[in-house]
């Protein structure tokens, strides 16, 4: 094992247990409780390092709260070189109650932070530990959880229980092993993450008299022939966000880069800053500061890197070299000239924005960049994409929509990590939102036409701190300002929204367009390849597939807030309830004989399939948990005398379940079931369930004074624990921004074997009803819009339903119909996976 400088660096005592003041020993809190007991983590460590195999199983196994979880690329160490190890690693911080520890995570139990079931907040119980030992170093005994079985959160964990190893105080935080000197973000690369990214690097005053500088024209004519280069006097038109570059084999402390485009009056030119010089700097550079360059090296530069727009189209753009910034060979001296010190006759270039209004972006071009400022009226979830398959690396983002006054339709922007993650971690509906850099994405001849806004590599984020800022002086931005004054006041902003599943881009309507768009080897997944795919996804990650198929059943579910708040124990009550497939029971059967765990099968909608939160690998168990309760339909009560008949095209259909009292239920479902179902159904291999929404898929409407409860329930789970101020609510108190419910589709698959259920959103409006804009199935998932108007009057009663007898009448034309199913995949973590029928094509059509 090499030497690691992330490991703690204690003295001779036994196997590094540092040993505390007896006193400190006798007490501790959790969950608000004190407990006079001696530390578990203490007397498991012991025990651990006294075994001749320096692993153990506890003879007891004491729940302890999880206060961190962080993540580190692991150089490569002959322990852990095996075919194919992983990227990289995590510590877990747990306290006991007496004392906190930062233990080593197992690889083999990655995939629990992958899927996020082992997260900060709650409660834990580790089943078997082994010592690490780093031999280079003397006491270098690191606790490896090896066994672990995850709980339910914590309502409160204190913060005040010390550190036992007095290695894990020591600021800046490191790794316990590797040789990197820090953490990185929890669920991306690009994000800044710990104590070593410095933000305290301010302005000062410079005396030039002494200094002497060089334009970058001239250097740009004469850099090849010097050995030493003068300072440059230059500001920051741009500034990209992160890159890191770490690999397990390379001996890089931090392995980061950034491009910063910097002028004079003589040219543009890019500067790269790398390694450690990135986390002392990149936080306190701006867009707008002229800074001192000194001591730097020049390079060739790289010719295939896309570079932003020029600011000054009249200053020269230089692209034959590059400024190289580094803490050492040489090392860089960086200092910030104060606003206030640069002269006239320097003619630095000025910030040069490219302000649009909504109204405008009709009008530009693909691929053109803008800026945009507006107020959000919708903030959609952050969710992750894959970098590269079979990697461990993803892209974060999420899409939001901004309000600027100038037409009805807001801007739809994708917004990914800026590296700004005090700013995309806190965007809410009603903040003010300014964005440059923006890519335009359209596509005119598809419908819907397809157009949004997309970050770029120098994309930069302000939501607060817009006084004082340049572009406050540009015309587009003042009317902006007066517009939203007088929306404030009259109060029109409260209609906001936030979270919940957002179906977009849209697919082009027609198979022909789709199948041209995607530039792939493989278009289809075969629906045998479905679960594997959905068991793949990680934490917050959403794909989406083609799978062909048949429709054979619609059931229409209607959405009612009230039935949120039903107890998990009723759910599973329901869940519980004998399937109709003898394919399922004959599977259930058969794993009850050879004591395997059952594999997800058929299950009443009323309930959704996830993981075991708990278990080692290679066995992951198959439970219920968590799931939704679907809300019920109207009861016949509650709508006597105002409700329309049903339409013929429906089967009505009553089930009865007793509750905890005895006390029958009636469930009355709208229902189209295929022959070929009725036929099919009891010889089906597997069906797999995922016909049901999770709470946080539903988008709510905004709640200013709750604005930091919603705005953690849609962000990703962080790195450690925030304690929550006073009780926080529920979710599901928030009010839905959806009107309607949702459809459960269930596709066969083409060789009458396997079948699918799936949750359909259609996207809906009263005028789509009035007008019989929706006819079929397959038109009505051309429309797209993220949450439909207020329904008023009878619109309540006739919206819902005549949508249901287009969509289900759509559905029985194609009974027997061979169709291509676009689903999205979306995994909410702890092994909570919702799929949704995004759109469907008859290849054998045009249309």
């Amino acid at each position: 094992m090499s030497g690691q400088l992330g490991e703690p660096q204690e003295g001779p005592s036994h196997a590094g247990l540092d040993l505390p003041n007896p006193e400190r020993n006798e007490a501790g809190v959790q969950r608000g409780v004190v407990r006079r007991r001696r530390s578990w983590i203490q007397k498991v460590l012991e025990q651990a390092t006294d075994s001749p195999l320096q692993w153990i199983t506890p003879s007891e196994v004491v729940p302890v709260a999880v206060l961190a979880v962080q993540r580190y690329l692991l150089e490569g160490e002959a322990r852990d070189m095996e075919s194919k190890p992983p990227l990289y690693c995590y510590d877990v911080t747990i306290s006991d109650g007496v004392f906190r520890e930062k233990c080593y995570l197992d690889p083999s139990l990655n995939f629990l932070v992958y899927k996020n079931i082992l997260k900060v907040g709650i409660e834990v119980k580790i089943s078997r530990v082994s010592c690490v030992y780093n031999e280079k170093r003397l006491g270098q005994g690191i606790l490896c959880i090896d066994n672990v079985h995850c709980g339910e959160s914590l309502d409160a964990i204190s913060l005040e229980i010390p550190f036992r190893n007095r290695a894990h105080r020591e600021i800046p935080e490191r790794p316990l092993r590797g040789g990197k000197s820090h953490y990185l973000a929890l669920w991306n690369n690009e994000d800044p993450y710990g104590d070593i990214w410095l933000s305290n690097k301010e302005p000062e005053e410079y005396n030039f008299n002494d200094t002497r500088i060089i334009s970058l024209s001239h250097l740009e004519m004469t850099w090849s022939t010097r050995r030493n280069f003068p300072a440059l006097l230059v500001r920051i038109l741009h500034k990209s966000k992160l890159r890191y570059y770490g690999k397990p084999n390379k001996k890089m402390t931090e392995p980061y880069q950034t491009f910063l485009e910097v002028a004079d009056s003589s040219g543009t030119v890019s500067a790269i800053m790398w390694n450690a010089l990135c986390p002392e700097w990149y936080k306190s550079l701006h867009v707008g500061l002229v800074l001192l360059l000194q001591d730097y090296s020049i390079k060739k530069s790289y010719p295939f890197r896309m570079k932003p727009l020029p600011v000054n189209p009249r200053v020269k753009l230089i692209s034959t070299m590059e400024i190289c910034l580094n803490l050492r060979d040489p090392p860089t001296n960086i200092i910030i000239i104060p606003e206030e010190q640069v002269k006239s006759e320097w003619r630095l270039p000025k910030l040069n924005y490219r302000f649009i209004t909504r109204s405008e972006l009709d009008d530009m071009p693909q691929n053109s960049i803008c800026d945009v400022i507006g107020v959000l009226v919708y903030v959609g979830r952050v969710q992750r994409s894959k970098k590269k398959e079979s990697r461990e690396e993803f892209w974060s983002y999420r899409w939001i929509h901004i309000a600027d006054g100038t037409s009805e339709q807001p801007f739809i922007v994708e917004l990914f990590s800026t590296s700004q993650p005090e700013v995309f971690e806190n965007i809410y509906p009603m903040a003010h939102f300014m964005c440059t850099q923006l890519k335009v994405v359209r596509n005119d001849t598809q419908v819907p036409k397809l157009l949004y806004l997309t970050t770029t590599n120098e994309s930069c984020m302000f939501i607060t701190g817009h006084r004082g800022q340049p572009y406050t002086n540009y015309t587009k931005v003042k009317n902006f300002f007066q517009w939203i004054k007088t929306k404030t006041n009259s109060g029109e902003l409260k209609n906001t929204v936030i979270g919940g599943y957002y179906p977009y881009p849209p697919v082009p309507e027609t198979f022909s367009k789709y199948n041209i768009s995607l530039k792939v080897e493989s278009f289809f997944t075969a629906i045998s390849e479905v679960r594997k795919e959905i068991e793949d996804l990680q934490y917050r990650e959403k794909k989406r597939i083609a799978i062909q198929g048949i429709i054979t059943v619609i059931k229409y579910v209607p959405y009612s807030g009230a039935t949120e708040s039903a107890s998990a124990s009723e759910t599973l009550r329901n869940a519980d309830r004998p399937s109709t497939s003898q394919a399922a029971k004959r599977e259930s059967q058969s794993q009850e004989r050879d004591g395997k765990p059952q594999d997800d099968g058929p299950v009443s909608s009323q309930c959704c399939h996830t993981t075991s939160a708990s278990l080692s690998p290679p066995k992951k168990k198959r439970t219920l948990q968590e799931p939704i309760p679907v809300p019920q339909p109207e009861t016949a009560a509650q709508t006597k005398g105002n409700k329309p008949d049903m339409p013929s095209i429906f089967q009505r259909q009553e089930s009865t379940s007793t509750g905890s009292k005895g006390k029958a239920r009636k469930t009355i479902s709208d229902k189209w079931e295929s022959q070929t179902w009725r036929e099919k159904k009891f010889g089906l291999i597997d069906h797999l369930q995922y016909g049901c929404i999770y709470p946080e898929s539903i988008p709510r409407r905004f709640v200013l004074e709750h604005r930091n409860f919603l705005t953690e329930q849609y962000n990703s789970q962080p790195a450690k624990y925030i304690p929550q101020e006073g009780r926080p609510p529920k979710l599901y108190e928030f009010k839905s921004a959806l009107v309607l419910g949702h459809f459960e589709v269930t596709i066969l698959g083409l060789n009458h074997d396997i079948a699918i259920s799936v949750a359909f959103l259609p996207e809906y409006s009263p005028e789509d009803v009035r007008t019989s804009q929706i006819g079929t199935l397959l038109t009505c998932m051309n429309y797209s819009c993220v949450f439909p108007k207020e329904l008023t009057g009878n619109d309540k009663l006739q919206g819902p339903r005549a949508l249901t007898g287009d969509i289900i009448k759509a559905a029985a034309e194609l009974d027997k119909v061979h169709i291509v199913g676009i689903l999205d995949i979306c995994n909410l973590g702890k092994n909570k996976t919702e799929v949704y029928l995004h759109k469907i094509y008859r290849p054998d059509k045009t249309s």
